[in-house]
């Protein structure tokens, strides 16, 4: 079973910040798991420390966001069991 974060859990796991984490989910690099729908907070998973670590990797070199998004698999609309099992 995944490991499940907030946004914040995620910024500290990758040293990146929470706005590059918001902007990467806005042009679509990575996805969130679920949201609660008491909070509306975003709920991610290990998936999505691993997508994060992969995209820092290429960004140091020097590779585009552009170019990034079309190396990395696109990730399922659908979630997994987990997934569902956060809201």
């Amino acid at each position: 079973m995944d490991n499940i974060y907030l946004i914040k859990d995620l910024a500290a796991i990758t040293d990146l910040s929470i706005y590059t984490i918001k902007y990467y989910l806005k042009i679509g690099l990575i996805k969130e798991a679920g949201r609660s729908p008491e909070t509306n907070f975003r709920y991610f998973n290990d998936s999505t420390v691993h997508q994060l670590r992969r995209i820092r990797e290429l960004r140091t070199q020097k590779l585009s966001l552009k170019r990034i998004k079309d190396i990395l698999p696109s990730h399922s609309s659908l979630p997994s069991e987990a997934e569902r099992r956060v809201g």
